[in-house]
């Protein structure tokens, strides 16, 4: 039974992220099509972050 609970939560896992990548590349959209950002601004910054040790991020965050 308890193999079957973790299946469970699982699938509800995969479902919550699928509509948070769905939301973050909603906006990302929106933010392109307002001419807020640029794609290519938004991958080098992308690129950046994900380089970046945690450490660093930290960091970032405080700065």
């Amino acid at each position: 039974m308890l193999d079957l609970d973790i299946y469970a939560q699982l699938g509800d896992l995969k479902e919550v992220d699928y509509r948070n990548t769905l939301a973050i590349a909603t906006i990302i959209e929106l933010l392109v099509e307002k001419d807020i950002v640029g794609r290519n601004e938004f991958a080098r910054l992308a690129r950046t972050l994900d380089e970046m040790s945690v450490d660093e991020l930290k960091v970032l965050r405080r700065g």
